[in-house]
């Protein structure tokens, strides 16, 4: 499987199914693990993870496997709010807080951020580059410049070595650990709700509330499959329809509110008007 360009970490799940198999069935009796996987509490995806590991080794043995087909419904992903997300990035530790700005303000898989070296990042033009992870495109990120100046905060406290940030595992730790105190200092279960890969939701589902253009978020996600990004369309009304409003008198001004997100909506007497979602 691994000269077939399987991950490594999608062996170890494979080698923990086949592992869990053998110790209930006979590996080289297909009906056995037929039967047992038929039997398995838990939902359609994770009995297709025992059947996608078992395909493999009956390949391997030449087993005549009457591979079963469990139809998996998928879920719509949960997004946090923005408030939500910018307390988690407020309360983390100063390392952490810019891994988690740069993975909700680009949506990128915690493996594609810990990929990122220095020669991925354009400080001069504030572009990330992220080289795509389990079948994702490669794809560029304009920064804020909010976060450009944390990320080069960051790389001259922690740049010196590869890699420039922490592994996922090592970015999920930090993320449930910082979960946890948050629930308890706030008295507020719901943050204990919000997994690490909800920010690449809340990031999807955000970029597609503000340009309502499915095809680019499909790109700026990596997706490869349309269907995989229409999830997200049935999201547009996770923000509030409720704005807050602006106005600019001069260019500098309508520039400054563009660069905060404000999107522009009239001129009246003269003043133009600017709006964005609370």
């Amino acid at each position: 499987m691994k000269n077939r360009g399987l991950a490594d970490d999608t062996l170890r799940n494979y080698s923990y199914r086949l592992k869990v198999l053998c110790k209930n069935v006979n590996l080289d009796s297909s009906e056995q693990v037929l039967s047992f996987v038929a039997n398995l509490k838990g939902s359609n995806q994770y009995k297709e993870s025992f059947v996608k590991a078992y395909t493999h080794y009956a390949r391997f043995y030449k087993i005549n496997w009457n591979k079963p087909h469990y139809k998996i419904e998928r879920r719509l992903p949960n997004v946090p709010t923005t408030e939500v997300i910018k307390e988690f990035i407020a309360r983390a530790s100063r390392r952490y807080a810019t891994v988690f700005k740069l993975l909700a303000e680009t949506g990128c898989m915690p493996k594609e951020l810990h990929n990122v070296t220095l020669k991925d990042i354009d400080f001069d033009k504030g572009v990330l580059s992220v080289r795509g992870f389990k079948g994702h495109s490669s794809r560029c990120f304009k920064l804020k410049q909010e976060t450009l100046a944390m990320l080069k905060t960051y790389v001259d406290l922690y740049g010196n070595k590869e890699p420039l940030f922490p592994n996922s595992k090592a970015m999920l730790k930090a993320w449930c650990r910082l979960r946890e105190l948050l629930a308890d200092k706030l008295h507020d279960v719901k943050y204990r709700n919000v997994r690490l890969y909800d920010l690449r939701h809340y990031y999807a589902t955000m970029l597609y509330s503000k340009t309502k253009d499915i095809l680019y978020v499909m790109k700026q996600l990596g997706h490869k499959k349309l269907e995989t990004t229409l999830v997200y369309t049935q999201l547009v009304n996770f923000p509030s329809n409720e704005y807050v409003s602006a106005t600019a008198n001069t260019i500098d001004e309508a520039r400054k509110l563009i660069e905060s997100g404000f999107e522009y909506v009239c001129d009246v007497d003269g003043v133009k008007l600017f709006r964005k979602l609370k």
